[in-house]
C-alpha cells in the first residue's frame, strides 16, 4: 500500500492519548503525556537501551551545548583497549527516536571497532536540553526544527573535537532514517566533517511539504498549510501546543486528517506494511522506548511549518571532495530519497543498496546493516 495509504491508516487509528514516560506499557494502557513533559523512564530490559552493551566497549552520559546554547544530551561510546588519538563518529537518527534505540546501537558497534562515537538525542527531545527530542532540554518538548537539527551535528563535532582522545581530524557522521538529510546538510557546510554515512535515508522537508514520493498536489500543501496557520492560532490561544502528524495525511474527503500519534496504540489486523514494520519496530520490545516520540506520541502539530520553510541538502555539492556513503534497503518504501542524492553529486555520494532489506531493518538488524562496508569506508577517508 502506498505510503499515503499508511498515513491515512494511522490518521483513522491513532487518536488516543499518548504515552507516560514508564516501563514498557501493555499496550493500551498508556497514560497522557502532556506536550512540554519531561518524564523520565527505562526502556524493558538491557539498562533502558534497546540493544545490550558490547563488553568491549565503555558508555558514558554526557552533555554539550550547541550555538544557540541548547543542551544536549548524549552517550559516549569509548572502547575499552584505546590506545592514543582515535577517529570518531557523531551519530543520530531516526527522526522521534532516541539515543537509546538506533543510533546507540550503531554507536556501540562503531566503538567495538575501534572508533570513539557519540549518539545524541536531538534538541527538545529524549534528554536534550531547551532542544526537541530524547532527553534534551526545553520546556515545549518534541519540536522538530531543519536548522537546528542541522547544527546538532556540528554541536556534536565540537564535542567530540576537545576530547584528547580523539584526532579532530578524522572525525565522520554516521545517521540514520530522517536525521540523514540534516547529516548532509551539516556536512556540506561544516568541513570538520571529514564523511558521512547514512542508512535508510529520508529528506523530512521533502517528505513533509510534498509527501511521500511527492505525491501532495499544489491543492493538498495549500491545505496543509491552512491546517498549519490555524494550528498556530489555536495553540497560541491557548498557550499550550498541541500533537499531530508530521507527515499531514489526508481523509477519504480530500481534507487533512491528523492524528496525535505517530503510531496507532496497537496494530490494526488490515495494517498496510509500512505501518506495520514501524511498529514493530517502535511499539514493540524490540525498539520501544518511553521517551521515544515514535514509541509513544506525536510531534507538535505545527513541527512541519519550519520543513516547509527550509530544504536541505541545496548545497550538497559543497561536500566534495569529501564523500558520502549511503545505505538503503531494495525493499525500503524511502529507496527513492537516496537514489536522488546520489543523483544529485554522482561523483561524491555512493550508493549501497541491501537485498532483501526493507526501511526498518536497517535500525537494528545487524545481519543485514553492512558494518563491514561501513567501517570500510569511513577507514578510507578518515584516514
Amino acid at each position: 500500500m502506498e505510503r499515503r495509504k499508511a498515513l491515512g491508516l494511522i490518521a483513522a487509528t491513532g487518536a488516543a492519548t499518548a504515552a507516560s514516560f514508564t516501563a514498557l506499557p501493555a499496550f493500551g494502557e498508556e497514560t497522557g503525556r502532556a506536550a512540554g513533559a519531561t518524564g523520565q523512564g527505562r526502556a524493558k530490559g538491557k539498562g533502558g537501551y534497546t540493544f545490550a552493551l558490547d563488553r568491549n566497549v565503555r558508555r558514558t552520559s554526557v552533555r554539550f551545548k550547541n550555538r544557540y546554547g541548547i543542551e544536549v544530551a548524549a552517550d559516549l561510546y569509548v572502547p575499552r583497549n584505546a590506545r592514543g588519538r582515535l577517529p570518531a563518529l557523531v551519530l543520530s537518527g531516526p527522526f522521534g527516536a532516541v539515543k537509546e534505540q538506533s543510533s546507540g546501537l550503531y554507536a556501540n558497534e562503531f566503538a567495538r571497532r575501534g572508533y570513539v562515537t557519540l549518539a545524541f538525542d536531538p534538541s527538545f527531545t529524549g534528554e536534550s536540553g531547551p532542544s526537541f527530542t530524547g532527553e534534551s532540554g526545553g520546556t515545549v518538548r518534541d519540536v522538530g526544527s531543519p536548522d537546528v537539527y542541522t547544527e546538532d551535528f556540528s554541536a556534536a563535532v565540537d564535542f567530540l573535537g576537545l576530547q584528547k582522545i580523539v584526532d579532530r581530524e578524522r572525525i565522520g557522521v554516521q545517521a540514520i532514517c530522517g536525521r540523514s538529510g540534516m547529516a548532509l546538510t551539516a556536512a556540506a557546510a561544516d568541513s570538520r566533517i571529514k564523511a558521512v554515512a547514512t542508512a535508510s535515508m529520508y529528506d523530512m522537508s521533502r517528505s513533509m511539504s510534498r509527501g511521500h514520493e511527492d505525491f501532495y498536489t499544489r491543492e493538498q500543501r495549500q491545505k496543509v498549510i491552512d491546517y498549519l496557520s490555524r494550528q498556530r492560532w489555536t495553540d497560541a490561544e491557548k498557550g499550550t501546543f498541541a500533537r499531530g502528524s508530521h507527515e499531514v495525511p489526508f481523509d477519504e474527503d480530500g481534507n487533512v486528517a491528523p492524528s496525535n500519534r505517530v503510531l496507532p496504540k496497537t496494530l490494526p489486523a488490515d495494517a498496510d506494511p509500512i505501518t506495520k514494520i514501524f511498529f514493530d519496530y517502535y511499539r514493540t520490545e524490540r525498539g520501544y522506548h518511553p521517551r521515544s516520540i515514535n514509541s509513544t506520541t506525536a510531534w507538535t502539530a505545527t513541527t512541519p511549518m519550519s520543513f516547509f520553510g527550509f530544504r536541505q541538502m541545496t548545497n550538497i555539492d559543497m561536500l566534495a571532495p569529501r564523500k558520502a556513503l549511503l545505505v538503503a534497503g531494495a525493499e525500503a518504501h524511502s529507496l527513492y530519497y537516496s537514489e536522488d542524492v546520489r543523483k544529485m553529486a554522482p561523483g561524491t555520494v555512493d550508493l549501497v543498496v541491501v537485498p532483501g532489506a526493507d526501511h526498518v531493518d536497517l535500525y537494528d538488524r545487524k545481519d543485514l546493516i553492512p558494518f563491514d562496508r561501513l567501517d570500510d569506508f569511513f577507514a578510507e577517508n578518515l584516514a
